[in-house]
């Protein structure tokens, strides 16, 4: 029987999910049901996370994997906890050398240049070590099994497998240094399809030797010295000791107060702010309706506004020179509002005083609840793989900037503007629980929308999360889900907006939420454009 898993001609409803002792919520079916394993093997929250982390490296290589950066938000014991699994630029690159090799005066997306020191790892390590129950051998056998015995491949991972695979034979079939992808993620240069069963021994014999020995092979044993071998061959900056001082770090999570609730994000170098500084403008308005123009409109406007000032001070805290706290106050919130007139505008930034990614979240019977978010950033990242191990590196340093002007220029051992954010939210001091939205860009503004969806117009989880999308691209320029309504559509149009309808939903984000109901009970959702469902029990 011949079909097209991704023409979808009907309107299909989900509902919300409700379980009492644990739940798993990703865009992946096969990394819920790992997480939901390490669950009911006596496992916490945190430990469902890294497994179900692990997992996605295997069955969504697509989006992340074991050469990914990430970060997490973690709940335990009625504290909110922050870590930031993003890793430095090489120590031995330097802006002046990445501008003899650049014809247009921009740091490379592919080969190894933009490689930064993967995090993902590392964060799995922090988290198994502070908070986890069973051993990070335990966490990584689903993961493992995956990756060994094979698993099944699902319509929306098939879709980004076979663009990639377009996109790399095309540019990058003949460079050597692009071979051990090829070797890796085809069959015989023919990327896999929908339904196709896929093996990865490289990443399975990875994920073991993690387990062997706390994450030291990736970092300080064989495989660090396999990566570093291969960038010296192909023109890359790394060295051993960018691998073997690297150490995922705690972090104080940044919050804003909207409308009774507590919204929290991970602080900078992540793009996180972006989405509270948009709800910090937003709050000043009140919103009675959703489907209306008037709420679209100042919907973009505040994310637009956001956006000016966090690509233009957003970059390694380090070397920021503009205190974050001051774009969540409530000065900055009042001064952005007032700019918000009736017709859509460009704005500048402001200066302050002086002074393809995969999201993830648990939750166990015990109150433990994750928000985790882990990336290659642009599908399968950088296209370098470490030769004999399936490690698809990330291209993170795609983001820095080689104008010296640029907050975010690049320079050694610097972290970059980072774009996966999870997010958590809690009222009163008691968690609510995770939630986050996929997308590179799309991130902070698919946070605002969800997050407006549950407070401001009180839609359950699953149509907070289901209901239509708009993006702001540049300048006045927004594009919209097909399904987006026509009238409210021109009606933009009128007020100045360079409005289009996008031709699939595929660029508009992939979310989940869990939340906790007062007699402890779990609810969650993940959203019609994943190829997932809740796993529970």
């Amino acid at each position: 029987m011949k079909y097209d898993p991704l023409y979808q001609p009907y309107h299909s409803n989900r509902y919300t999910i409700a379980a009492s002792h644990g739940m798993v919520a990703t865009g992946s079916a096969l990394a819920s049901a790992a997480g939901l394993e390490i669950l009911r093997r006596g496992g916490n929250a945190i430990d469902a996370a890294i497994a179900t982390a692990a997992a996605l490296t295997v069955v969504e290589p697509t989006a992340n994997g074991l050469g990914s950066d990430a970060f997490a938000l973690v709940w335990v014991k009625d504290h909110l906890y922050g870590l930031n699994g993003s890793g430095k630029s090489p120590m031995h690159i330097s802006a002046d050398e990445v501008r003899k090799h650049s014809a247009d005066g921009k740091m490379p997306v592919y080969g190894w240049t933009p490689v930064t020191v993967p995090g993902a790892v590392g964060a799995w390590k922090q988290l198994s070590r502070r908070f986890g129950k069973l051993s990070l051998k335990e966490v990584l056998q689903p993961a493992i099994d995956y990756a060994e015995n094979g698993y099944a491949l699902g319509p929306v991972t098939a879709r980004g497998w076979e663009r990639s695979a377009e996109i790399f034979k095309e540019r990058f079939g003949d460079k050597p240094e692009f071979a051990p992808w090829f070797k890796t993620f085809t069959k015989d240069g023919e990327p896999y399809h929908f339904g196709d069963l896929v093996k990865l021994p490289d990443h399975a014999r990875t994920l073991k030797l993690i387990a062997k020995t706390d994450a030291d092979a990736f970092y300080k044993g064989e495989i660090a010295e396999q990566l570093v071998k291969q960038s010296e061959m192909h023109g890359g900056f790394f060295c051993k000791e960018d691998l073997s001082s690297y150490e995922a770090e705690w972090v104080e999570p940044i919050s804003v107060d909207y409308r009774g609730y507590t919204v929290h994000e991970i602080p900078p170098n992540g793009q996180g702010i972006t989405a509270l500084m948009a709800l910090n403008i937003l709050k000043n308005f009140e919103f009675e309706q959703k489907e209306c123009a008037d709420t679209y409109h100042k919907q973009i406007e505040a994310m637009k506004l956001a956006f000016s000032d966090s690509k233009h001070y957003i970059t390694d805290p380090k070397y920021m020179n503009a205190d974050p706290k001051w774009f969540l106050s409530e000065e900055y919130g009042k001064m952005r509002a007032a700019e918000i007139k009736e017709n859509a505008f460009v704005p500048s930034f402001v200066q302050p005083p002086k002074s393809g990614t995969v999201y993830l979240c648990t939750a166990d019977g015990e109150g433990n609840m994750v928000s985790f978010i882990q990336s290659n950033y642009m599908g399968f990242g950088s296209g370098i793989v470490v030769d004999g191990y399936g490690v698809a590196l990330q291209n993170r340093g795609t983001d820095f900037s080689l104008n010296a002007e640029d907050a975010n220029y690049l320079m050694t051992s610097k972290k970059s503007y980072h774009t996966i954010i999870p997010g958590f939210l809690s009222k009163n001091g008691k968690a609510v629980g995770p939630f986050g939205v996929m997308g590179g860009y799309m991130q902070p503004q698919g946070h605002v929308q969800t997050i407006m969806n549950r407070i401001d117009f009180s839609l359950n989880p699953q149509m907070a999360l289901d209901a239509p999308r708009w993006q702001w691209k540049n300048g006045l320029e927004v594009i919209v889900e097909p399904s987006f309504d026509k009238e409210i559509f021109e009606d933009l149009k009128k007020r100045g907006h360079e409005i289009s309808y996008a031709k699939s939903s595929g660029g508009f984000g992939r979310g989940q939420i869990i939340e906790r109901l007062e007699n402890g009970v779990l609810i969650g959702a993940t959203e019609s454009r994943t190829d997932s469902n809740i796993a529970c029990w």
